[in-house]
């Protein structure tokens, strides 16, 4: 083998580890990117839902000191009744209201937390099929 075929290889090996270093640098940074954007899309998704839950406590403490408020005015069992059926009525429907809100806040939760992550996992097939 001659001495320039032989310097040929060898750069042409240096060049090829280099851009196989550059690729795996590449892509360290976008899984990096990738997990980032998704801590701090989890963060603001998880600060939301905590605000819902806060909201929602807050609410039902309001709620239940109306309902004891009207319990005390109330003067015969008829009143009672209409009352207390208003209550269970109001309480159902506010739980149902309130579920359907946490549902939704806590199914964002998981996208925003997982959606950088899936994007970057779909680019890198797709890289690796061409």
């Amino acid at each position: 083998m001659s001495q320039p075929t032989a310097e040929r290889i060898a750069k042409a090996s240096a060049e090829a580890l280099s851009k196989s270093g550059d690729d795996a640098g590449k892509t360290l940074k976008a899984n990096t990117a990738a997990l980032t954007d998704s801590g701090n899309a989890s963060s603001v998704a998880f600060g939301a839902l905590a605000k819902a839950y806060q909201e929602l406590a807050t609410r039902n403490a309001a709620n239940l000191t109306a309902a004891m408020q009207a319990l005390a005015t109330v003067r015969n069992s008829a009143e009672f009744i209409d009352l207390q059926q208003r209550l269970i009525r109001d309480g159902v429907e506010a739980a149902v209201s309130d579920s359907q809100n946490i549902a939704q806040l806590t199914a964002a939760v998981f996208t925003a937390a997982f959606d950088p992550v899936r994007q970057r996992i779909e680019a890198v097939q797709k890289t690796a099929l061409n």
